[in-house]
This record gives C-alpha cells, structure tokens and sequence, in this order.
C-alpha cells in the first residue's frame, strides 16, 4: 500500500507513515521531505476516495485548507521583496475603496498578521458562486471591521484570501492564483494550484469530512469567576464570549456537507483555503525556501526577506481560535503557534514557518535545518486526532536531524 522513496536514514518515518495508512486511520495520503536541498523521503499511499477503490498516486492531489495561505504569503514576501509591496503601508494606499466604515486605519501586515478586525462577512458569507472574485471582495470592502484594525489578533480563516489576495491583484493586476503559476510553480515546477482546471480533477482526490466537526468546548466555564482561573484558561474563556469564532468559521445553507469536492470550490481561487497540491511540491517549496530561497539561479526573495516574513509579527490570545498564543510572521504562522487544534510540529522550534490547514495537511520550512516538509491527506479527523499522524512524523524528523 505505500509507493515511493525513503532514504535509509528517515525509515523510522516511513514506519510511522506505513502505519497510518495500513491501520485504516488514514484513507490517502503522502509525506515529502528535502533536506539540504536533496528530497529524502517521498512516500504516498492509501486511497482518494471514501470507497477506497482508487489508489493514491505520486501526483494525486487535495485541497490542503489554510496550509494554502503559507503559499499566499510567499506570493506577498516576493512582492515585498521586489520593492513592490510595504507591509507597513495603509491598505488604502494600494486599494483606495477600503478606505471606510473604521478601516481607515488598517495596514497591509494587519491583513498578513490577521489583525485587521475582519475575520467574517457581516451578515453572512455571501450566497452563489465561489468563483465570483470581486463579490466576496465587494463584501469585505464595504462592511465595517469586526474590531478596531491593529488592535487585537483574530484568526482570518476564509477572510485573509480576498483580503491579502485583493492587494496582490491591485499591485500585480493578476490573481494569486495565475501570479503563483507564473512567478513561482512554473519556474521551480511545483505541482501546486490555487484554482483547479478541469483536466486536473481526475488526479484530485475526495476530502472525507467530518460532520458537525467543531463543537464549541466549554460551556460551563462561564460559571468560573476569572480570578480562579489561569491566564490561557482565561483568554480561552473571553474568546468564547466573543463569539468570534462563528463568525471566522460559518458556513453557508446553501451549502453540502461535501462541498469542498464540488466543481466550483475547485475551480475558484481561494487564497486561504482551497489550494490542491502535492506533499512533493509542498516540501520544495519550503526546501527552497529554508535553503537560501533560491535554486539553479532562479529566486523566490533574498533571505533578507524572508527573516522579515518569518520574524513574529503577532503573538496573540487570538480571539477567533479561543485565546491561543498563536505567532504569526507576515502570513507563515511560526513554530508551535501553527493552531489551536495542532502545530507545525510538536517540536518548539522558533525557526520553523508555514501553515496547518484543518483537513490535517501541514507544510513547513526550517532555515535552521535546511528543512522542507509537505504532509497531505484526504481523511478529517476529530480536532483531538487531526494532526496525529503529522505529529508522529515530526517527532519521529526531528530526532534524526
């Protein structure tokens, strides 16, 4: 059931990786490593589909979730690095029509650090076509900040695409989607892709959801008087109150259960949520990345930049994810701060960037070790069990580096 190449010295990972598919905790996936720019592990198995009738192929993809806003912000640091983009700068400055309703004030990091006040759509996402770009922009663009721009972290979940993407669109005149392709997947052949075309849906693998996957934890603690409880016990308790939460994670009526699989999320371009790649390309990515950020003469950024894009930015309590210390750089999350469900890796590692998407796909770089890691699958675990096996397998790495 497992395909694919594993260097001598990282079996133990292909054990941990050979285990969760067999045992049946996982339906598909695939786990790539680079290691000083050399791909040492690169292993796949199990299956795309629910029926387990279709096996998992080295260049199957998926939709890895929020692991896709560590890929948009790679898209914002190249343009940052060429002098094209200041995260200091007033989002109005490159996208004039914000400029209302209390959010005069937002700068660009605050859409990087998600600290612009702006982690749902007042009154509800909006109804039709996720291709339609500029009505989810028109949306956020008109409607006023949950809070006021800069002053408290709250975890942009679908929000950060249209926001970050817009800017994107305005500096470069290219979606994210087509300035990935052409600025960076085609240069450095990553199979990666924010927006799926039609001929690429016969090698997509199904996400498996949960049904009712998040229930909101701790009820009673509204019963506790604050004294009695410790700071993260706290903010925890401030965040519920908050409601933020339903507000960054709602989901439309209009809506299957299975949504995330049909035609049109596919095709749209959602740059916090919906790219489809592959584990392979996901490690190449970071590898590239945490290797001097370039390869065969071709650069992404000068690493100058990536210490700013990797230097935290926000540290939280984050009050869309229940008060969790999450560190943010301009648009990685950084080293255990990855989610509250799970992190990049349970190993404290404060080199360590990129992004955790909620099917349980995690991708990250590690300067320190001359690192990239792309882990993806298809199967949605309870939030207790949803990075388990990514968590084994980084545990499992970095004993052996």
């Amino acid at each position: 059931m497992i395909n694919g190449n594993c260097d001598p010295k990282f079996l133990p990972l292909k054990e941990i990786f050979s285990n969760a598919i067999k045992s049946g905790f996982e339906t598909g996936a695939s786990i790539a490593i680079e290691h000083k720019g050399k791909l040492v592990v690169n292993l796949w198995g199990g299956y795309q589909d629910s029926n387990r009738t279709k096996e998992w192929e080295e260049d199957t993809l998926v939709n890895v979730f929020s692991v896709t806003k560590g890929v948009t912000a790679t898209c914002a640091a190249r343009l940052i690095d060429q002098g094209k983009l200041n995260p200091n700068q007033l989002v109005s400055y490159y996208w004039p029509e914000y400029d209302c309703n209390g959010k005069e004030t937002t700068k660009v990091s605050d859409f990087l650090c998600h600290r612009a006040g702006m982690f749902g759509f007042k009154g509800g996402i909006p109804s039709g076509s996720f291709q339609d770009w500029d009505k989810f922009v028109s949306h956020l663009e008109s409607q006023s900040p949950y809070r006021e721009p800069g002053s408290s972290q709250g975890y942009h979940a679908l929000t950060y695409g249209w926001l970050v993407g817009e800017i994107i669109k305005r500096i470069d005149g290219r979606s994210v989607g087509q300035y990935f392709q052409e600025e960076i997947a085609q240069p450095f052949a990553l199979d990666f892709h924010i927006g799926l075309t039609k001929e690429n849906f016969s090698r997509c693998a199904d996400m498996i959801m949960q049904k009712d996957f998040i229930k909101l934890p701790g009820g009673f603690l509204k019963y506790v008087p604050d004294f009695l409880l410790p700071k993260i016990i706290k903010n925890f308790k401030k965040a519920l109150k908050t409601g933020d939460f339903e507000q960054a994670f709602e989901f439309r009526d209009e809506d299957s259960d299975n949504f995330q699989n049909s035609e049109d999320w596919r095709i749209a371009e959602i740059p916090s949520a919906n790219g489809h790649g592959t584990a392979k390309s996901l490690a190449k990515l970071y590898g590239i990345l945490s290797n001097g950020c370039s390869r065969n003469g071709t650069s992404i950024m000068s690493k100058n930049t990536l210490e700013l894009a990797i230097k935290p930015h926000s540290n939280g309590p984050d009050s869309v994810l229940f008060g969790a210390g999450i560190k943010f750089g301009l648009g990685y999350e950084l080293s255990q701060g990855i989610s509250f469900l799970g992190n990049i890796s349970p190993i404290l590692n404060d080199r360590m960037f990129g992004h955790a998407g909620i099917g349980g796909a995690v991708a990250f770089g590690d300067p320190e070790k001359k690192l990239g890691y792309g882990f993806i699958c298809n199967q949605q675990h309870k939030p207790r069990e949803m990075y388990k096996t990514n968590n084994q397998l980084t545990k499992a790495l970095y004993k052996i580096i």
